[in-house]
């Protein structure tokens, strides 16, 4: 029997118009044109940097522009084939709607989401900590799960990923993971993974095949653009350079490439250990440094509140965001939204974006409700 998709075409369209307006689009077309016009201005490449990032955000514009425009002519095309599939009893066709229907509900989740972002570093990269917490060993190859769970969500978005250092545990998994995840609104999507996440299995190194509960901590940060000014003075920094430990080729273990830089004020100490140069890995742990103590005086500027992170929350039992269990059932739940599924391999091999746009329209609805609230007050 043929399915008549068309009460969910229509709730689907209505939905898009409502994106449509929360995106502003005719506000972006404007300044599209207005950065495309500057573009073509006899000096515009006089200044290399500032032409590069007039052209990236012309870039996104265009691109959320053309993928708004190009999802409503799909939904159309979807209407006309689950019309034609009805009036023909025509199987195949009542199949390939159906499956178009999940493909443009799916477009239509990270518009939504694109739409949310309104935060000063959300359309920007993120930078991505991946720390063991309880469970020693376990926790080692836990935070090696999670670091190839992000890094393949990344990878399905079509973002970039670099990795920046992700030295072995002393016996399996990794010691941590920092990375850098680039692409639009890979930041504000990625925040939904802030913080300590917990798996329940079977442990493959307990002989007695006992149940086992560990932690890892995620932690999502800004790339900061040029443009924001972190006070680092040189007097404050110990650099000190070491050999790799990690892969990345012949010349990255054989020399003194990796660098670890502490912030002695602080304490705060960053690493980088991938790249084959040693002036590219201290580029890169600069950069990694800046976010950080940028969140530091985020901190400190809004006291109770950490407006990058959350609450610091120590890595074990009680305070984690998500579930993850093996055995003794297969569950993954996220605590925050109650969202959950049994396909566990399915996301721990990437799949979590249920869980990201679950997050976000959680995020949103609490934020909306708060600001009618106030009003009422």
């Amino acid at each position: 029997m043929i399915e008549d998709r068309t009460s969910q075409i229509a709730a689907l369209r209505e939905r898009v118009e409502r994106i449509a307006e929360y995106l502003h689009l005719d506000a972006k077309r404007a300044e599209l044109a207005a950065l495309e016009e500057r573009s073509t201005a006899p000096d515009f490449w006089n200044d290399q940097s500032a032409a590069q990032q007039v052209m990236a955000q012309a870039a996104g514009l265009r691109d959320e522009i053309s993928s708004y425009e190009s999802l409503v002519t799909d939904l159309g095309d979807l209407e006309v084939a689950n019309e034609l599939a009805v009036a023909e009893a025509d199987e195949d066709l009542a199949a390939e709607t159906t499956a178009s229907l999940r493909e443009l509900e799916r477009r239509s989740n990270a518009l939504e989401l694109a739409s949310w972002f309104t935060g000063e570093f959300d359309n920007g990269d993120a930078l991505v900590t991946i720390l063991p917490g309880q469970g020693g060993l376990e926790a080692q190859d836990w935070a090696e799960m999670l670091m190839k769970m992000l890094t393949k969500f990344a990878t399905s978005r079509k973002w970039k990923v670099d990795v920046h250092d992700a030295p072995a545990g002393v016996e399996l998994g990794i010691d941590r993971a920092v990375f850098t995840v680039h692409g639009r609104n890979a930041y504000g999507m990625l925040t939904s993974e802030n913080g300590v996440h917990r798996l329940v299995r079977i442990s493959p190194t307990d002989e007695k095949k006992r149940r086992q509960t560990t932690f890892a901590k995620v932690e999502v940060l800004p790339v900061l653009p040029d443009d924001v000014e972190v006070e680092i003075r040189d007097e404050d920094l110990r650099v000190d350079v070491y050999r790799s430990s990690g892969p990345g080729g012949q010349s990255v273990n054989t020399t003194d490439s990796a660098v670890r830089i502490t912030h002695i004020p602080t304490g705060i100490v960053v690493t980088c250990q991938n790249e084959k140069s040693q002036l590219k890995n201290k580029e890169t742990a600069m950069t990694i440094l800046r976010s950080r103590l940028y969140e530091l005086e985020e901190e400190k500027r809004l006291a109770e509140l950490d407006a990058l992170k959350g609450e610091k929350q120590q890595i074990s039992f009680g305070s984690q965001i998500r579930n993850y269990v093996l055995y003794p059932y297969q569950m993954v739940k996220d605590v925050r939204t109650g969202i959950e599924t049994g396909d566990v391999n399915g996301v721990l091999d990437g799949d979590i974006e249920d869980f990201v746009v679950g997050f976000h329209r959680w995020r949103v609805s609490g934020e909306q409700a708060a600001v009618v609230a106030s009003d009422e007050e």
